[in-house]
């Protein structure tokens, strides 16, 4: 099966701003959790789900603060698959009964594969 393009990470420093304008401009519904950083925005009828993360120290807002997430089921799997097609993924992080991994497109930009949308919940 080919991987699916689930979710849009925007970085930020304004969490709770880009929530609340989101929600309210484009009709998202906030999902907080208190063991994550991360807080999701998922569209109340169909689309993509957009993370807000927040930014490092060093990212400027406003600047090349997005990266695709692609949902796989099994991200060591998948990684060890595209590195023999010549996509080279970073270490794969297993946290909170998901895992990812990073790697940057052609013109550099970051991209990810995530097993967090087959998460238990």
């Amino acid at each position: 099966m080919a991987p699916v393009l689930g979710r849009v990470v925007i970085y930020t420093g304004k969490i709770d701003e880009m929530a609340e304008f989101y929600s309210r401009h484009f009709g998202f519904s906030i999902v907080r959790s208190e063991t994550d950083r991360i807080v999701e925005l998922k569209p109340r009828v169909a689309g993509l789900t957009i993370l807000l993360h927040p930014a490092a120290s060093k990212q400027r807002e406003g600047q090349v603060l997005v990266k695709l997430v692609f949902d796989v089921e099994d991200v060591d799997a998948f990684c060890t698959s595209a590195r023999a097609g010549g996509l080279d993924f970073g270490k794969v992080h297993h946290v909170e009964g998901y895992a990812f991994a990073n790697a940057k497109d052609p013109s550099k930009n970051s991209i990810q594969v995530s097993s967090r949308a087959f998460a238990r919940s």
